[in-house]
């Protein structure tokens, strides 16, 4: 389905406005999903760029807006978060002329946009359980220790460093909640149904499989997914890929069967 993309201003966030990058299937149907997609970037990226993951998934009819979430705090926790979840907030109430009443709302994100989309689930759970209808977390960064096996595959992509600096630079505020290094977090319980997704040969491959399996240890419902190895599915950190990639299509499935899950139920 082709995709439609533009730029607008969510200007009556709580937070302050924010400068959006909407991708939306031109065929969406009514109901179309709409998810709040937080792009990676080892937590230093501003301003809107374009986003092929996003782009993908709204090919399966969903609206997906991109915030420059990062612009309004410099990437320093808590202020991402708090702008990601103003958002969440802005978006439960009022849609924001996205999609309509019967569309079901859902957070997700990349990398350290994974790790943005987990803490705002989290705080979702804590003050608007019922208006979160799902979770999308894609090779999640959630782990400021860097201690798992996969992750010593980050040199082999030149992520090592970067993914140092970004936790640094994230947590340089001093605190270390459980809304910014998620798995750390001990309650789980009553999250939004999750679908994780990564590679076989993703540094984050380790942490964003240990994540699902305490959401579904925590009763949660997950739906999770391994690429194969060699998919170029790294290089969305890298910023080397541009457009699709062999992963398009299992991301495309992956998402479309999510979504039907969690309004079935």
């Amino acid at each position: 389905m082709p995709v439609e993309i533009k730029d607008v201003t969510f200007d009556k966030v709580a937070i302050g406005p924010v400068s959006v990058r909407v991708y939306q299937g031109a065929e969406y149907a009514k109901g179309a999903p709409v998810l709040l997609y937080f792009h990676g970037g080892a937590f230093t990226e501003t301003g809107l760029k374009h986003c092929p993951l996003a782009e993908c998934i709204a090919s399966t009819g969903a609206i997906v807006a991109v915030p420059d979430y990062n612009a309004l705090g410099g990437g320093i926790f808590p202020k991402p978060l708090e702008v990601g979840f103003s958002i969440f907030s802005y978006l439960a109430k009022k849609r924001a002329g996205l999609g309509d009443r019967k569309s079901p709302l859902l957070i997700g994100g990349e990398e350290a946009g994974g790790n943005i989309a987990a803490g705002v689930a989290l705080k979702a759970r804590d003050h608007f359980a019922d208006e979160l209808d799902g979770q999308v977390l894609l090779s999640p960064l959630l782990d400021p220790f860097m201690a798992s096996r996969s992750f010593r595959e980050a040199d082999a992509i030149g992520m090592r460093q970067r993914w140092a600096d970004g936790w640094s630079h994230y947590l340089s505020g001093g605190v270390c909640h459980p809304y910014a290094a998620p798995c750390l977090c001990s309650r789980l319980s009553g999250l939004a149904p999750a679908l994780v997704l990564t590679a076989a040969d993703d540094p984050l491959h380790d942490e964003a499989l240990g994540y699902a399996d305490r959401l579904s240890q925590a009763g949660v419902k997950v739906q999770q997914h391994v690429l194969p190895a060699g998919t170029g599915w790294p290089t969305i950190y890298s910023g080397t890929s541009n457009g699709t990639g062999p992963w398009a299509s299992s991301l495309a499935s992956q998402f479309s069967g999510f979504v039907q899950n969690i309004s079935i139920h």
